[in-house]
């Protein structure tokens, strides 16, 4: 899914746009990589669905969360109230496996990377959508992998994970990506 440099281009300079604030107030600069990194997040919520269970009520919002270290600095805070499907988002920052139960979309940071099989088994059958930057992360059973490349970053989505987790991915966001069948490893295009 790599994207085309007029789409990238726009998507850096609208995100970049929106964390010159943290910049602006002599916070640290956030990393393009993870600004880009963190529209995706916020995209995603746009193209799953997930089942009615998952929420708790209508008034539930989305809640985006980030297991391990953060290496997202403030790329992430332009998400938090914003509204996707009618809910609003809240950003839960460093959380801890057993805290996970009340995350719709879990990015699993590299400094998880060791304890990954654990984590995957342990979210398996809940209704999240797990995101990481760990390479092979869609083939261990994670739900979207995040591949940078040269020229941007690749998505590797695992249909049967997603499956599972009871969400359903957009088409166009599939028609994006390499689709992961299983935990095997086998890529389709």
């Amino acid at each position: 899914m790599t994207l085309k440099p007029n789409k990238l281009v726009l998507i850096i300079l609208v995100w970049t746009i929106i964390c010159v604030g943290p910049m602006a107030r002599g916070e640290p600069p956030v990393s393009r990589e993870y600004a880009l990194k963190a529209a995706f997040l916020f995209n995603f919520a746009k193209f799953v669905e997930w089942p009615k269970k998952a929420f708790l009520d209508e008034s539930t919002p989305i809640v985006f969360c980030v297991l391990g270290e953060d290496p997202f600095g403030t790329a992430l805070d332009p998400v938090k109230g914003r509204t996707v499907r009618g809910r609003k988002t809240v950003i839960r920052r460093s959380v801890k496996p057993d805290e996970l139960t009340t995350c719709h979309i879990c990015f699993v940071s590299k400094s998880e990377e060791e304890h990954l099989p654990g984590i995957l088994e342990e979210v398996r059958d809940w209704h999240a959508l797990t995101v990481s930057d760990v390479e092979g992360f869609a083939e261990l059973g994670g739900v979207i992998g995040l591949v940078t490349v040269e020229d941007g970053i690749d998505l590797e989505i695992n249909l049967e994970a997603a499956d599972r987790a009871g969400l359903t991915v957009s088409s166009r966001l599939l028609k994006l990506a390499k689709i992961i069948r299983g935990d095997t490893g086998r890529k389709e295009n």
